[in-house]
This record gives C-alpha cells, structure tokens and sequence, in this order.
C-alpha cells in the first residue's frame, strides 16, 4: 500500500502560480488516470440520486445516512457542509459511495445552537470548512482512527474553532453557524475567488496564505475536480481574508514543490472507509493528512501544514485544545 501510494504522490504535477493579494494558488495536475469516475455531492444532488437524513427521527450528533439510489458511486469531501435537519453537519473524513447503497457517515456539527428540524433531509450547503478550522477536525479524527474509535472529531474543539472564526469575522449567528460567516462574507470572499480559475484538466490546487503554504487537496478525477474547484477555492480564501493584514505577500514555486516533496517522507496508516475504498492517514514533521484511495490510485487527497503529532509551534491549535478539556460535551 505505502509504495503504491508514494507513487501516485510522485506523479502530482505543480502548475504555474495564481496570486492575489495574501494568496498564492498553484493549480496540480496528476499524471495517473483517475481509479473511477464519480459524481460530487452538488451533481447528484441535482440529479435527486443522493438523498441525506438524520440516522432516526431522534437523531445522532455523529452520525447521519445517505442513500445512494444512482448508477455510479459519489464523493463527498472532508469538510463539505451539509445544510439542514436537525443541525448542520461537514463530513469527518471523505467518502466514496456505493452505487445503490445505504451508508452511514461520520460527521461534526456546525451549528450549535439549534437542534430542532430545519427540514427532513439536507441539501448541499455551498461551504467547505476553511483549512484551519478543518485541520481541527482532522487532527481530532486522526487520533481517533489511532485509538481504534472511528472516524470521530473531537466535537468541543470544532465548536470552539467555529467560535473564534466568527469571532475574527466580526459576525453574530443566533445559532453558531459556520455557514453564517461565510454567508456574511461571501462578496469579499468572491472577491478573491474571481483572481483562482480553474484551469484545463486541472485536478486540485495547493495554497499559500502570507507566504505560506496552508495546504492542498486534490481531486483525481479532473470533471468532479472542476465542480468542486469553486467551494475549495473559497474555502482557502476565508482564512486568507481573517489572516490579512492588507500586505500582498506571495510564495514562489520552489517552497510549493518542497511542500509536495515533504509528503513522500510522512509516515503512513490505513484503514478502512465507511464506503469504497482505503482511508491513508499521513504524519510528517511539518505536515499531515489523509487520502482516499481506490484500486490503487488516489480518489481525494488532503494534506495542511503542521506537526503530525504535537502542534508546538500552533498557538491557536493549543487554544483550541485547551478550551475543548474544559467545554467539551457528551454527544449522543
């Protein structure tokens, strides 16, 4: 498996950058054929072939199901919100689904302050989880996939993150809702957005924020890419807006690449999805991740910037930690 997957690293290509003032995007292309096609969450939404509810009429926090009734499998992404039941939610970790499948999902919430219906099933919220929030989540989930407790997020620290990006924003929710902030700013994320395309046969990107790099994903299959591109794209620049201070600072390729180069030295674990395929979770000195993958090739990879083990040099990751030991709630 590891030398499968180093392989599939090696053959990620760096494109030209795109900047624009606090960011630096770099389009990645891939050299592998994509192991499957598949729909994204938004086209089979559309098409009214996924439909996604709570696991009972009373509902469970962590937990939420999908029923696939299309003829192809369909990914939704770590960090892709789902908007309404009983409570937002973003997915824990990415999931290929089964064509005709029933699948129960790992998921966080976001949004606090209401457990009531919103509606019987969720549509597709328009917002992926900005990287540092989700990095949160992430290390949380890694840890627990480490302890052998499933794909579950330290729920206390998501909260707090959620709580503090707000804060930053300047933005009051009755509800705590992370799709609020982004709803509130939407025109300077668009913004932003407007400078980042996406380029022919373009399968991810990778971003810098003040001249350094965040982190990546990268979606092998190039048409779900491109229908994803959008929500990832402002999902970087929301940090890039709260991080700001109006200074264009940019990051040139070479720190790029060695980014992508310090993927092949993270050590790494596997284990099983929730839906196709391998969950690979990645742990280096300066980075960590995860990828999806699926008859030996790569369906989602997702890697930030950060010690895989203890975060020293993150004040606000430490911030979060250390509020969620003295907040954190039972979720059931």
């Amino acid at each position: 498996m590891e030398e499968t997957v180093r392989e599939e690293l090696r053959k990620i290509e760096l494109g030209e950058m795109q900047q624009f003032r606090n960011v630096s995007v770099f389009a990645l292309f891939s050299q592998s054929r994509p192991p499957v096609r598949h729909l994204v969450l938004k086209e089979a939404m559309g098409k009214g072939v996924i439909t996604i509810s709570e696991v009972s009429e009373g509902g469970h926090v962590p937990e939420l199901k999908v029923v696939n009734s299309a003829d192809m499998p369909v990914v939704i992404l770590d960090g892709e919100e789902l908007f309404g039941a009983k409570q937002n939610r973003v997915l824990n970790t990415t999931v290929l689904l089964k064509s005709k499948s029933t699948t129960i999902i790992p998921v966080s919430c976001t949004e606090q302050g209401r457990w009531t219906y919103h509606s019987r099933t969720f549509s597709e919220s328009g917002v992926i989880m900005s990287p540092e929030v989700r990095q949160v989540k992430n290390r949380s989930v890694q840890e627990s996939l480490r302890h052998s407790s499933g794909f579950r997020s330290d729920q206390g620290a998501v909260w707090d993150g959620i709580h503090e990006q707000a804060a930053h924003a300047s933005v009051s929710s009755p509800t705590h809702a992370m799709r609020d902030i982004h709803e509130e700013m939407r025109d300077d994320i668009g913004d932003y957005a407007a400078h980042f395309p996406c380029l022919e046969g373009q399968c991810g990107i990778l971003a810098a924020i003040n001249g350094v790099v965040a982190g990546l994903d990268l979606v092998s299959y190039a048409p779900a890419y491109k229908l994803l591109h959008d929500k990832l794209v402002r999902s970087y620049v929301m940090d890039a807006i709260l991080r700001g201070d109006g200074k264009v600072i940019e990051t040139d390729k070479a720190e790029a690449r060695l980014f992508l180069d310090g993927m092949a030295d993270c050590a790494l674990s596997e284990y099983p999805s929730v839906g196709h395929g391998r969950d690979v979770r990645f742990e280096g000195r300066t980075m960590f991740g995860s990828a999806l993958t699926y008859r030996g090739g790569l369906v989602h990879l997702a890697m930030f910037q950060g010690n895989g083990k203890v975060q020293q040099n993150d004040d606000t990751m430490q911030g979060y930690r250390r509020r969620a030991q003295h907040r954190r709630r039972t979720i059931d």
